[in-house]
């Protein structure tokens, strides 16, 4: 087990131990910064199970979002959907149902019967879909997911790990606003049955809004949650637990300790200026430069008004510099310890001049050399 660096000396708040987790695998990451703050055997592939329906739901927002597919859009339940074991939405063969309908019964029923109609709706073929699923996981950066069908179905080929379903959840979360709220849905009925969302978690604790629960004899119980306080989200993954109450507890247990000692500060927004150095042989004469992507760190609580930030440039730019262009390097650290850099970019282009423009700053820059 991995944790932050805790304090070197007495002044800094102390950070203790993350909490002993009973699970074969766990992983808990701050969604916005992207920051581990604990993680166990992260990275080993394992057995998903239901927690392959993140992926298929997913998907099936990037459909709606995209206008590709529409809320009431009827879709058809094929005969290999209906008769798909394990648990169910209850939809019967031959019905038309609503594509929104369909995607509570995959997120808040498990439905491995809704699972297999949207993805024959999306890709004509749950293999088919299986290979989008793929494609998806490789740009996502989820490096130990293998995906077979759209269920969680086991299967010896199929695998994914903690760290890649935190890299889904928060896909989900970053990606899918407009749906994600049906992740913290309790209940939902179809066909005269209603049934309980098996997230637990959303009893237990009022922060929680999401994800998904996952169970099979091979992958044990598993959980995937998300939970906000005062603009913090974290996102924790329990995979290979004993129970059903097991992997709640154990939740509410990462959770509990990261809320508890760590903090995510905004220090910096993509695009604003944080300097304006000098450009020779352009038509202006500056350039604004800042980080692409802002600067969010999460951090050990009370600690983040002791970060120094401190910017180095390239000895000399000149132009034409376009927007990206690298223009330096921003370095962050607390006390000794450098807990973040981040290339320094031109936040606007900066035209070659002229050539007599060129040949003046061309001489002042030689003579700048000689006394600097």
């Amino acid at each position: 087990m991995t944790t932050l660096v805790q304090a070197q000396n007495a002044s800094i708040p102390m950070v203790p131990a993350a909490p002993q987790i009973a699970a074969s695998s766990y992983i808990l990451m701050d969604a916005n910064s992207g920051r581990i703050l604990v993680e166990h055997n992260a990275d080993e592939r394992l057995p998903p199970a239901s927690l392959t329906k993140m992926m298929t739901s997913y998907l099936g927002s990037l459909e709606l979002l995209e206008g590709r597919i529409n809320e009431q859009d009827e879709v058809l339940v094929s005969e290999k959907a209906w008769r798909k074991g394990g648990s169910k939405m209850f939809i019967e063969v031959g019905d038309r149902v609503p594509f929104i309908d369909l995607k509570r019964g995959v997120i808040i029923q498990s439905g491995n019967d809704a699972s297999i109609a949207m993805a024959e709706h999306i890709a004509g073929s749950e293999d088919a879909f299986a290979d989008l699923m793929n494609s998806h996981a490789r740009r996502l950066g989820m490096q130990n997911s293998h995906f077979t069908n759209a269920t969680g179905w086991p299967d010896d080929a199929m695998h994914s790990s903690a760290r890649d379903m935190a890299l889904l959840a928060r896909a989900i979360i970053r990606d899918d606003r407009q749906y994600y709220e049906i992740y913290k849905e309790r209940e939902f009925t179809w066909n005269g049955i209603r049934q309980n969302n098996r997230n637990r978690m959303l009893w237990r604790d009022s922060s929680v809004d999401g994800l998904k629960t996952g169970h099979t004899e091979a992958a044990g119980y598993c959980l995937v949650a998300s939970a906000e306080r005062e603009g913090m989200r974290l996102i924790s993954v329990v995979m290979g637990t004993s129970s059903d109450e097991v992997r709640t507890s154990e939740t509410q247990k990462l959770l509990t300790w990261g809320f508890r000692f760590f903090e995510t500060r905004n220090f910096y927004q993509p695009g604003e200026v944080l300097a304006t150095p000098r450009v020779w042989a352009g038509v202006d004469n500056q350039v604004r430069a800042g980080l692409a992507d802002g600067l969010l760190l999460t951090l050990p609580r009370g600690q983040a008004d002791r970060l120094q930030a401190s910017v180095s440039l390239k000895s000399t730019l000149r132009a034409p510099i376009v927007v990206g262009d690298e223009l330096g390097e921003v370095e962050v650290r607390l006390g000794d310890e450098v807990v973040h850099k981040a290339p320094l970019v031109a936040l606007a282009d900066v035209e070659a001049a002229g050539f007599f423009g060129r040949l003046w700053d061309s001489l002042r820059l030689f003579f700048y050399g000689l006394f600097n």
